[in-house]
């Protein structure tokens, strides 16, 4: 394992599509654990291969105490809307109002290859979504509303820590 250069925007890696994992051996393997230690290291809450300059379908999200791992991920159905806050590993400091579907179902592979289905809604699904975008070449900054000033996202931290 090891922590690994978030690529910062702009870079051809984080605007293309991505391959899809053909075999899941031990380089997919340890490219996990690697995407596990960089989020870990740079604070986030999901990160994308290309995001670390590897070009395929893996990208992991952590939910609550759990870690989904997710190797060619396919969205199958989608629902809801819901304008919220996000920000991005690649984008530092930039933070704005992204419109997202509430609820998500996926299929993925694990590590042990075994495909999987899972639903999630509201900020487990915001996340699966910006991460499946990563791996289609589709950046959070093209989907935002608006850039949120400092002073709002101050605001918005101070208001959730009340809560």
């Amino acid at each position: 394992m090891a922590i690994k250069e978030v690529i910062k925007n702009p870079a051809d890696v984080l605007n293309a599509q991505t391959k899809e994992v053909e075999v899941i051996d031990e380089k997919i393997i340890e490219l996990l654990d690697d995407l596990y230690e960089t989020m870990v290291e740079h604070d986030g809450v999901g990160i994308a291969a290309p995001q670390i300059n590897v070009s395929l379908r893996v990208a992991i999200v952590e939910l609550g105490e759990d870690i989904l791992e997710m190797i060619n991920p396919v969205i199958i159905e989608t629902r809801g809307e819901e304008e919220d806050v996000e920000g991005c590993l690649s984008f530092p400091d930039l933070f704005g109002m992204v419109k997202r579907p509430t609820y998500v179902k996926i299929e993925a592979a694990d590590r042990e290859g075994r495909i999987y289905e899972l639903e999630a809604e509201d900020f487990e699904a915001r996340c699966i979504l910006h991460e499946i975008d990563h791996l289609d070449g589709v950046l959070f900054d093209s989907k935002m509303t608006r850039v949120l000033t400092e002073e709002e996202l101050e605001e918005l931290y101070a208001d959730a820590e009340e809560e």
